[in-house]
């Protein structure tokens, strides 16, 4: 018991390694360290266009070439959450703050989620499917990318006006 538990701990280590990888390899613009990233028969999707869509890990480096457009990047991951299918399967959400800068200095940033299948291969874990959702973005990021879904309000629900300044009694707002 024992045991297997601490090859789960290794594979979420393994993975969240190589999610981290994907991030400091497009940073970089290393497009061969991406494509060692994902499966030869991977899927990948950003958004609805065929543009940010690719099959094939070397698609998926031919595709990211269009990130030479920006000057610098910088992707930042966190919140990974992994769950197993099976010994050699599973799926992992985590969460980006990808910053980007154009050459005439001006910049945009995303707030996103990639939602990833994971498979084992005899090079270690890779990513087999991955479809980017966006929570937010600054005005500068015009990408047409997927938005990730919010449950909205219970009927009949109002939201608190809490966006004000409150006076504190003896105190006033001048």
């Amino acid at each position: 018991m024992a045991d297997a538990r601490i090859e789960r701990l290794v594979d979420r280590q393994e993975i969240a390694d190589l999610l981290t990888e994907y991030c400091r390899a497009l940073d970089l613009m290393d497009l061969a360290a991406i494509a060692r990233v994902f499966t030869a028969d991977c899927r990948v999707e950003y958004g609805p266009e065929e543009r940010l869509q690719s099959r094939g890990a070397e698609g998926v480096a031919k595709s990211l070439e269009r990130m030479w457009r920006w000057a610098r990047t910088s992707h930042h991951l966190s919140n990974i959450q992994v769950e197993f299918e099976s010994a050699d399967a599973a799926r992992a959400i985590s969460y980006v703050i990808a910053w980007h800068q154009r050459p005439d200095g001006s910049t945009a940033t995303v707030l996103g989620q990639y939602h990833d299948r994971l498979r084992r291969t005899d090079a270690g874990w890779r990513i087999a499917e991955r479809r980017m959702l966006m929570n937010g973005n600054t005005e500068g990021f015009t990408v047409n990318l997927y938005r990730t879904p919010r449950r909205p309000a219970p009927a009949g629900w109002v939201a608190p006006n809490i966006d004000r300044p409150v006076e504190t009694p003896g105190e006033t707002n001048s």
